[in-house]
């Protein structure tokens, strides 16, 4: 079942690239007591994902941030090493948006946000979202019908929801 308005996010370790390699990541940890913006995607260094979602949210931190959003974070279905890298690439990491690697699609799974498209390459990978949660409860969620789609879960469009 999806996650919906008015439900908790489950709490799930994710991983990020620390000075010494691979650090895990309590997401409870990122949410409670706070807003944040989740969103996720189906994979670094796809087409939609580089061109369109990560850079709305790029664009947008500053307007998140003066509405009391205290951190962006980005779940992907892929492991640290390429989110480091995909961050650097594409200036998230620059603009201090939070990579976080759900590499075993355990916290995509559990809010019912994942797919699989074989002839793709994509297996096990997360619905593109965007979310925006206090305490670690959601407030709004904007799910696209399709991965190549990027208009609802877009940074403009999740900042006009709330």
């Amino acid at each position: 079942m999806t996650i919906s308005v008015g439900q908790s996010l489950p709490d799930a370790n994710l991983l990020r690239m620390g000075e010494d390699g691979p650090e895990t990541v309590a997401l409870s940890s990122k949410l409670k007591g706070r807003k944040v913006v989740v969103f996720g995607l189906p994979g670094a260094y796809t087409g939609v994902c580089t061109t369109a979602h990560v850079p709305s949210f790029i664009r947008t931190k500053d307007k998140f941030a003066a509405k009391g959003v205290d951190e962006i974070i980005c779940v992907s279905v892929n492991d640290p090493f390429v989110l480091k890298a995909w961050g650097e690439s594409t200036g998230a990491t620059a603009a201090g948006i939070a990579l976080l690697g759900d590499s075993d699609a355990a916290f995509t799974k559990a809010i019912g946000l994942d797919f699989t498209a074989p002839p793709a390459g994509l297996i096990n990978r997360s619905k593109r979202y965007a979310l925006y949660a206090e305490d670690g409860v959601v407030k709004v969620i904007q799910v696209e019908d399709s991965p190549g789609q990027c208009t609802i879960s877009g940074g403009e469009a999740l900042l006009e929801a709330i």
